[in-house]
């Protein structure tokens, strides 16, 4: 079920303009392009759990993540079986070759409790967290919900992997940047990290550290790997826990916290960053790098900016121009949703991808 895609890129670099980078931006395009240099042939894994109806989103996603990567890609879609002949027909007519790999898997969970994780929050959803012990030959692992879209190349997020120090095995970023709105710290029945709790809708991932580590816990004094602390958690708390999955995640983090690279909030740009005002200032001052439609506002008419930019994306025809297939006419559907808060700070949702384009144009440019 292994298939190869093509994509062309023109070179194996990526590097910010000066004329929209202060001096703390430079030396971090300069940190990010000497990783990349330094692993001109690495290649990066994504992974994505797909169930239900959420064939065409995933599709979207992996379509965002093909527009301006640099280094290969290795999909990893884990997903109800009777998708599969449905992925493999989009996919193998994307028009890329020997850039993009994908691997379609079935939805697995332990045989003991298959149901019980299966039902767990969303459908599948659960399934993130045995991905460390079913690709056990994955070195890191970059997973995104089917709600994600890159607006710029997944190389820079892969990136965090080099500025992990000894002790962190995994990247996210917070749930909320203001405690007022924030839902854990104010009604979570559950441990959680930090002051707000961490999202695991992007979850970048150092699987070879994850299955070696083992995780201080409060069920017993001896710590416990990976695989031996998933069930005992659910057992503990699935009583208290309203989000699945990452309720886990926080927990295992609140206890390991040192384990744990956050990353700042344009990296999973949610519509609580603008719903009640805009609260994400890193999105604010460079503009929004992955765009993270949770709660179905793709797909409703709640959130008009994020349902434009998914639109957009998922109309986009590769062959097209950048610029006056995607850009320009996202621009103009943006302006007609200002009525709303996130409409009132449109420019960040194209900030980036404006210089995510002009970079890409200008990789093309040396490449001929």
């Amino acid at each position: 079920r292994c298939k190869n895609l093509s994509v062309s890129f023109w070179n194996s670099y990526w590097m910010l303009p000066s004329d929209v980078c202060g001096v703390n931006c430079f030396w971090e395009a300069a940190f990010r392009y000497n990783y990349m240099k330094t692993r001109p042939s690495e290649k990066m894994h994504l992974a994505v759990v797909a169930c239900g109806e959420r064939l065409e989103e995933t599709v979207t996603m992996l379509r965002s993540a093909v527009i301006f990567s640099i280094k290969p890609l290795q999909f990893h879609i884990f997903a109800e079986d009777q998708l599969h002949e449905s992925f493999k027909d989009i996919l193998d007519d994307f028009p890329h070759e020997g850039r993009v790999n994908y691997t379609l898997y079935p939805i697995t969970f332990p045989t003991e409790s298959a149901a019980e994780w299966k039902k767990l929050f969303k459908p599948c959803a659960s399934q993130r967290l045995f991905l460390p012990l079913i690709l056990k030959n994955v070195d890191s692992l970059l997973y995104v919900d089917t709600d994600i879209l890159f607006l710029r190349p997944v190389d820079d997020i892969w990136s965090f992997l080099g500025k992990f120090n000894s002790t962190q095995i995994a990247a996210m970023a917070p749930e909320h940047e203001e405690p007022r709105i924030g839902w854990y710290n104010r009604f979570a029945r559950h441990p959680y990290y930090g002051v707000t709790g961490i999202n695991s809708g992007v979850m970048l991932m150092n699987m070879t550290r994850i299955r070696r580590k083992y995780f201080k816990n409060d069920m017993t004094p001896v710590r416990l790997q990976w695989g031996e602390i998933l069930m005992p958690l659910l057992k503990k708390y699935k009583l208290n826990i309203t989000w699945g999955d990452q309720d886990l995640l926080n927990i295992m983090f609140f206890h390991n916290p040192e384990s744990l690279y956050v990353f700042p909030c344009q990296w999973n740009y949610r519509p609580d960053h603008c719903i009640y005002g805009s609260n994400c200032k890193e999105a604010e001052e460079e503009g929004i790098f992955i765009l993270h439609g949770n709660r179905g506002v793709y797909h409703d008419d709640k959130q008009p900016t994020f349902r434009a930019v998914y639109e957009a994306i998922k109309n986009y025809s590769f062959e097209d121009d950048l610029v006056h297939a995607l850009l320009q006419p996202l621009e103009l559907e943006l302006r007609k949703t200002m009525h709303t808060y996130c409409g009132r700070v449109y420019k960040v949702f194209i900030k980036q991808l404006r210089k995510s384009i002009r970079d890409l144009y200008a990789r093309r440019s040396k490449g001929r």
